[in-house]
């Protein structure tokens, strides 16, 4: 078997594997937006010590813990071989909701503290204000990216099941010239 048919056999597996379970594609980008996140909360946490604006560690907290919790939702909203769990899809795109409108709060609070009158935080002396603001901009659209997924998984599903995946077998063209009665 050669390189080439072995690249085919192998994307056409993963074309199988994502037929049979399409919610994979919004969860890996689900999880990839949570560990952009992670790696960033020393950022995070640094600039809460520094801003110290409202709520901003809450919405630092509520976004990890939504972020995890997202990925445990989106497994139970879609199960295997059933159809949606609506309430779950409900709460799903709540925890979105709540997410960015988190990570939007914590935006306007650097920028608050970033740009007022009487002492403003030196962004460019304090680099990890700047690196949280911009990771969070990149972490909205993340989640945005994930909820439209998950919104437009009934469509991208249909046009899944349409790709022909079946494998052909050499020299199974004439079924009638097999002889089964010897």
């Amino acid at each position: 078997m050669g390189i080439v048919k072995k690249i085919q056999n192998s994307f056409r597996k993963f074309i199988v594997g994502l037929k049979r379970s399409p919610k994979n594609i919004p969860l890996v980008v689900l999880v990839i937006s949570f560990i952009y996140y992670s790696l960033n909360l020393g950022n995070m946490s640094n600039s809460t010590a520094l801003v110290y604006g409202p709520h901003m560690g809450l919405c630092q907290f509520a976004i990890l813990l939504l972020s995890t919790l997202s990925m445990v939702c989106m497994l139970n909203a879609f199960p295997k071989r059933k159809k949606a769990n609506v309430p779950m899809v409900v709460l799903l795109f709540g925890m979105f909701a709540v997410k960015i409108i988190c990570a939007v709060h914590y935006r306007n609070c650097i920028y608050t503290a970033t740009h007022r009158e009487n002492s403003p935080i030196d962004a460019v002396k304090n680099v990890f204000v700047a690196e949280a603001s911009d990771m969070l901009g990149v972490y909205i659209v993340l989640v945005a990216i994930a909820a439209a997924l998950v919104a437009l998984m009934p469509l991208y599903t249909k046009l899944l099941k349409k790709i022909n995946t079946s494998v052909e077998i050499e020299g199974n063209d004439d079924m009638e010239a097999i002889e089964l009665s010897e």
